[in-house]
């Protein structure tokens, strides 16, 4: 009789795919699809009082998943749970074990740091028990967010709006965003001054400008006017002389390897990417991606992780690497290894590619896009860490007139090092100035052509960028690497913060909310002792503390914050202010108001209900209506379909799915129009007069070869990705009043 084949659990389809081509034919690889047993949705389903025991249930819409698994699983030989290597993933394998009723001896874990060929055989070669300690971590953290979000969500509907969501991460990062708008509004500007001196060599050309620093050795700073109008009055008629000229060497040194934070930050700054979507492309790179020639392949080690660690093998291959495409001079003596900070969990390596070989270029024709542009940020920031540091020759003069001293730095780059692979994103750029110097000696007269004094006054703190925001969160402890993207992305559905720009501002709703969580539940909103709490779930982790005892001591002092609460509130609601827009009601004349319906925000008459007038916020497109010349207008439909129209509505009767762009026709002088979507994207004219016209039939994405387009198609396959419509009927113009 054949012997049966042992399966292998994972949690996605892609990295199913992969790992059966690594293992063979003596494995069966199927995916859990994620979650198959959880907490009800329809009640809280926690006993607080038989010691917060959980009540489990499968997942509705995987009930025909889940007999599939019993019945695979019942034929098998061992079982593998092969879910990722977080807390999360061991609970998924964990309700795995126990939904198909295995026995232990069955059962066997196992953990991918990476999805590549050598990891996948070795760790099912060595497989595990599963680790109860992480498995309770994680139940308490689920049933400690269930029990603050079933207790207060419903609090919020009774006493502010109907619908309003409360969670423990998630209301403390809407008060940082709530505290920084506040520092804002308080904040006070104070005037101050540079004062710029234009200085050349006497009788030679080029000159340079330093910058006021103060009364000989001491920093002064120029308050008003007054101070400035002193010193230029001082130095009007004195001498300027070089009384210092200090040469050195300045050496940079790299970035450590990406940790999540560190990679949203930077995928954020750089490639404008929200978390929620770098994680989405992370994981994409992480389960394996088919490469030309050598199959599916696992690019980047597992990308939930807060350590700093890399291994022997992957420091040795970087180094080897850079040797060879670099030269030995790119190749510090001793390998680059970095310290973890206090606190983390350590349980997986730093983000790194599988295989340093594998440059961005080299893999670049089997990635999407956003594929290899991450790729790319990963493979450079970790080769980069292992390189030598940057060498820049630093000039830094001082001139003195009357006593004043003026200051001029220069840096030159001698040695690329690291930056020939890759240089970290800067939030803020410096002022100082970069200008230049001559070949400069101590004692060599100056002579001044000019003082430009500028006044600036100190600004504010500048809003939370989701970047921003996430470096906060993990200096403060709030939250752990898997949280961060679906916190943010919580916040900003639940519409308590909108994204202006790349900035975030609390709404008039996530200030009421916040107020009363201050308020009435100062614990839950309180930095330190969120952080507190994140620190007794790695103690139960650790096997330190027993989840029901935490659990336990957390209860005692939140019911009674409730229950104070509840009376305290008894018969309030909190009114949340109207957003005022710069519209105004074509039926009474009232000033408009920003709302929120089924379909998006709109708006509002505030006389409602004698006054029912609404309309849909205007966005204004580039360009102009090729038919009357009239504005431009972003619409939505019912359905949720983005078009564009005409302005004057039905009036004109202009209305089209294609996107208009602030490009003109060189031939008729009318706005150019692109398809909607992603990829290489090319303008075309939609005025039938005119020579350079293109039919509806052929405004298409640039002309892509037949391997393109089946590689785009299995993308979006992977991905999930809806591919954009070639054509749809065209939206009525009788809807453009919607």
């Amino acid at each position: 009789m054949a012997k049966a084949k042992d399966l292998v659990i994972v949690e996605s389809p892609a990295k199913a795919k992969t790992i059966e081509k690594y293992l063979g034919g003596g494995y069966k690889v199927t995916a859990s699809m994620g979650h198959l047993r959880d907490l009800p949705k329809s009640k809280m389903g926690v006993d607080i009082e038989n010691g917060f025991e959980p009540q489990y249930i499968p997942v509705r819409d995987k009930k025909e998943l889940i007999a599939q698994l019993k019945k695979e699983a019942k034929a098998a030989g061992t079982v593998y749970l092969a879910t990722d290597p977080d807390r999360e993933g061991e609970a998924i394998s964990w309700h795995l074990k126990e939904l198909l009723e295995l026995p232990d001896g069955k059962a066997k874990r196992v953990t991918f740091n990476e999805i590549t060929k050598k990891v996948v055989t070795e760790s099912i070669r060595h497989p595990r028990e599963i680790d109860q300690d992480l498995v309770d971590a994680q139940q308490a953290r689920r049933i400690l967010d269930r029990i603050v979000g079933y207790k207060l969500s419903p609090l919020l509907w009774r006493k502010i709006k109907t619908g309003l969501s409360a969670g423990r991460v998630q209301s403390v990062a809407t008060r940082m965003v709530v505290d920084r708008e506040e520092e804002i509004r308080a904040f006070q500007s104070e005037e101050f001054w540079h004062l710029d001196a234009h200085l050349r060599l006497e009788d030679q050309e080029g000159g340079f400008v330093a910058r006021f620093h103060g009364k000989g050795e001491k920093k002064q700073e120029l308050k008003n006017r007054e101070q400035v109008d002193a010193v230029i009055a001082a130095t009007q008629d004195a001498p300027f002389v070089v009384a210092s000229v200090k040469r050195g060497e300045k050496q940079r040194s790299p970035a450590p390897p990406f940790i999540t934070s560190t990679l949203q930050q930077e995928a954020s700054r750089r490639l404008s990417m929200t978390p929620r979507r770098t994680m989405s492309i992370a994981q994409q790179l992480y389960e394996g991606v088919e490469i030309s020639g050598r199959g599916s392949i696992g690019l980047i080690t597992y990308m939930r992780t807060d350590s700093l660690r890399l291994s022997e093998e992957a420091i040795s291959a970087a180094r080897a690497f850079i040797t060879e495409r670099y030269g030995a001079r790119f190749c510090p003596a001793q390998p680059r290894r970095f310290k973890t900070k206090a606190g983390a969990q350590d349980a997986h390596e730093a983000i790194r590619p599988t295989d340093v070989n594998l440059t961005p270029e080299t893999v670049r024709k089997d990635l999407t896009q956003e594929q290899y542009r991450l790729y790319r940020l990963i493979w450079g920031r970790f080769t980069a860490c292992q390189m030598a540091n940057a060498l820049y020759d630093n000039v830094a003069v001082d001139v003195d007139s009357a006593g004043y001293i003026f200051k001029a730095n220069y840096s030159e780059l001698k040695f690329p090092g690291y930056t020939a692979v890759y240089e970290e994103a800067r939030d803020e750029e410096s002022d100082e100035l970069k200008n230049p110097l001559p070949s400069l000696s101590q004692g060599q007269r100056l002579r001044l052509e000019k003082m430009t004094p500028d006044q600036q006054f100190t600004q504010p703190p500048a809003r939370y960028t989701e970047a921003t925001l996430i470096r906060a969160m993990e200096e403060k402890g709030i939250g752990r690497p898997s949280t961060y993207a679906p916190t943010i992305s919580t916040i900003t559905a639940h519409d308590y913060v909108i994204k202006e720009g790349k900035y975030l501002r609390p709404t008039p709703l996530g200030e009421v909310v916040t107020g009363l969580m201050k308020e009435h539940f100062a614990d839950i909103v309180d930095l330190k002792f969120t952080n507190h709490m994140e620190e007794e779930l790695d103690g139960i982790e650790s096997g330190k503390a027993q989840w029901r005892d935490v659990l336990g001591d957390f209860y005692q002092d939140f019911s009674k914050e409730f229950d104070q609460a509840e009376q305290a509130m008894d018969g309030v609601r909190l009114k949340v202010p109207d957003v005022l827009s710069d519209e105004y009601c074509e039926v009474c004349g009232r000033r408009m108001v920003v709302k929120k319906g089924k379909f998006g925000h709109f708006l509002a008459c505030p006389g409602f209900p004698e006054c029912t007038f609404t309309k849909p916020i205007v966005i204004e497109m580039p360009g102009k209506c090729p038919k009357c010349g009239g504005r431009i207008l972003k619409r939505t439909s019912k359905k949720g379909y983005v078009f564009y129209a005409c302005e004057r509505g039905t009036d004109c009767g202009f209305i089209t799915w294609d996107v208009p762009t602030k490009d003109f026709c060189p031939a008729c002088g009318k706005t150019l129009f692109k398809r909607s979507g992603r990829g290489p994207l090319k303008s075309f004219c939609i005025n039938e007069a005119c020579p350079n016209f293109v039919p509806e039939d052929k405004r298409v994405y640039q002309k892509k070869s037949g391997t393109e387009s089946k590689k785009e198609s299995s993308a979006a396959k992977k991905t999930g990705a809806k591919k954009a419509p070639a054509r749809r009927a065209a939206p009525k113009a009788a809807k453009a009043k919607e």
